[in-house]
């Protein structure tokens, strides 16, 4: 039984896909974490992002994350997808789904992944405003 799933893509996320993914019968509880494109940040008009990323190594740091999850926490499964391209105000960059017996250790290992994720995962993210653009983060 495969534990992990991790996706980075240009298509829509699907949320369903990621739940159904984590479902297990001895699971009382599944987390999920989906990150929105917010329409401001710092006072400023958001119009869209852009999300670059050097894939093979994002689905390497991903997997990491996502094992670190199963081994620290007492979760059954993790799902990991991000997206990349273009992305209008509210549409879906990112979603974690997490499985466990118990709630606690879910919430606590989905919490882990999205921390984890933007610190260690290559994926950039430009923000553009009506009057300019900028890298959020370290960019490539």
């Amino acid at each position: 039984m495969e534990k992990i799933a991790i996706k980075i893509t240009e298509e829509k996320l699907n949320l369903q896909e990621c739940i159904n993914f984590v479902t297990e019968d001895n699971c009382g509880g599944i987390v999920p974490f989906i990150g929105t494109v917010r329409n401001a940040t710092k006072n400023k008009t958001v119009t869209q992002l852009e999300f670059s990323s050097y894939v093979p190594m994002a689905i390497k740091e991903m997997e990491k994350i996502a094992l670190k999850a199963l081994e620290k926490f007492a979760v059954e499964k993790i799902a990991i997808h991000h997206a990349i391209g273009t992305l209008k105000v509210g549409d879906i960059p990112v979603i974690i789904t997490v499985s466990a017996p118990h709630r606690r250790a879910a919430f606590e290992a989905c919490e882990y992944a999205i921390d984890t994720l933007k610190e260690t995962v290559p994926i950039w993210k430009k923000e553009f405003f009506e009057d300019g653009e900028v890298w959020v983060n370290a960019h490539p």
